[in-house]
């Protein structure tokens, strides 16, 4: 008896790609089908024609209209795949190089960007408050905070008034 040698007449091999989601196999299965048709109909609308049958005209009026659909149908199944994905991800794979590379450069970025960020406001905090860049902060009466406005301020001739210094 054979039984153990025996193999079976079905084997499961795994398959390379991911099978298609419910809704966007449904709609590519509806636009092979209504393509199919589409073509055989303009097949037939072709040898009406070529016989100056009375059926051409009213076959080709209706080809013209099995394209529309055909056409709607076909982006429909791009539509449904790509509402999928936004609705419901893409399985990612985390150890791609070109993900973890782009992921470094806008870190890199991000932390160029705050340093020029921090830069520009230690410059622009002096001279908000009235002092000049390049000119020493002298401590004043309010613990440092503030300049010494005596120091800084010079008489600015007014000259709406001619003969006013």
């Amino acid at each position: 008896m054979e039984t153990a040698a025996r193999s079976e007449l079905w084997v499961e091999e795994p398959v390379g790609r991911r099978r298609l989601p419910d809704p966007v196999r449904t709609a590519a299965v509806r636009a092979v089908l209504i393509t199919a048709l589409t073509l055989i109909q303009a097949v037939i609308a072709f040898f009406c024609t070529l016989t100056a049958s009375w059926l051409a005209f009213p076959m080709v009026l209706s080809s013209v209209a099995s394209t529309v659909v055909a056409t709607w149908s076909v982006l429909d199944v791009w539509v449904t795949r790509q509402v999928w994905n936004q609705r419901h991800g893409v399985v990612s794979t985390p150890s791609s190089t070109a993900r973890r590379l782009r992921r470094e450069r806008r870190r890199a970025e991000r932390a160029a960007r705050a340093q020029a960020r921090e830069a520009t406001r230690a410059q622009t905090r002096g001279t908000r408050r009235g002092e000049s860049r390049g000119t020493a902060r002298i401590p004043g009466p309010q613990g440092g905070r503030e300049p010494a406005v005596a120091g800084l301020i010079r008489h600015v001739p007014d000259r709406r008034r001619p003969g006013t210094a």
